[in-house]
């Protein structure tokens, strides 16, 4: 958001997950990850229901050491930001209010805005674009960025209803995590609608409960998208046989159609900015093939992949 704002020389620093545009790679890192995020999912899954399960455990002043993330706060007080952009959204997903509060509590002296986004559905990404705009003072900017992504995403959703008017609805299973299988909530559900598919699982603007092998069978959708949160698409497609071991994955009808599709959830699907018009328009196209394109539609094809 920031950047599409033009104010990326406004930064002095980043959390261990900010990497896009590349630009912001070069700015002093606040933060850190305390778990080892290169196990599989089910180690990541297992790190993350133990601090979870320490957490409810401990009293309020033991469950500093607990947090998921660690900021630097030597770094934080030397660098002395005006604002700290943060999310409640999610503990697990990135650096949260309650890390930077506790941080904060440590320097004397350094009183920064801090601006915390809560996004759970399109609308209120939209909303937080706004907020951090007004931050900026770049408030009519985002509007304008806003009022042009969603045109896009209007446009898009007027190609793929005619194609579902022509072809029928296409049933769909996006999932988030793939040991244990979670199937995407939140601002998901409603992509897949600009996208011409039926999520067979999920409401907008909450998050879900993990997901049965049983379950996912008898949804039998047409369509399998697999995009764990904060992989890229090379690490997806490392996790595939997690999943095609399983004795219920062949069965499926989109695995023997071939209609099984990895996208890249760190870059696309999982972050709630500008490039969810992006995720929506990729999820177009592995719903509806070429038809997408035909349709005026440019879609980045460096994303996604057909899952062999």
């Amino acid at each position: 958001m920031i950047a599409a704002l033009g104010c990326l020389e406004q930064m002095v620093g980043r959390s261990h997950e900010c990497d896009y545009p590349p630009e912001v790679l070069k700015l002093p890192l606040v933060s850190r990850v305390q778990i080892d995020t290169e196990g599989s999912s089910a180690e990541i899954d297992a790190q993350i229901k133990q601090i979870a399960h320490s957490r409810e455990t401990l009293d309020a002043g033991a469950l500093k050491a607990l947090s998921i993330y660690t900021i630097d706060t030597d770094l934080l007080r030397e660098l002395r930001p005006e604002s700290i952009f943060t999310q409640t959204q999610c503990e697990v997903c990135a650096v949260s209010e309650r890390d930077v509060s506790a941080a904060l509590q440590e320097i004397t002296g350094l009183q920064p805005h801090i601006v915390s986004l809560a996004p759970y559905r399109l609308e209120d990404v939209w909303e937080d674009f706004l907020l951090v705009g007004k931050e900026l003072g770049k408030a009519k900017e985002a509007q304008a960025l806003i009022d042009g992504y969603q045109k896009r995403l209007a446009d898009l959703q007027t190609l793929t209803s005619r194609l579902q008017e022509e072809q029928g609805a296409r049933r769909v299973v996006l999932l988030e995590w793939l040991d244990p299988l979670m199937a995407a909530g939140n601002w998901a559900p409603e992509l897949l609608n600009y996208a011409g598919g039926v999520a067979s699982f999920g409401k907008s603007g909450e998050h879900l409960p993990w997901l049965s092998w049983e379950e996912l069978q008898e949804a039998d959708p047409d369509v399998i998208v697999l995009s764990p949160c904060g992989f890229t698409l090379e690490r997806t497609e490392r996790e595939l046989p997690v999943v095609q071991g399983h004795p219920i994955w062949h069965t499926l009808r989109a695995v023997q159609q071939g209609k099984v599709y990895t996208i890249d959830g760190n870059f696309y699907l999982n972050r709630s900015g500008p490039r969810l018009v992006d995720s929506a328009e990729i999820l177009a196209r592995v719903i509806w093939g070429e038809e997408i394109e035909r349709g005026g539609i440019v879609v980045d094809g460096q994303g996604w992949r057909q899952a062999e």
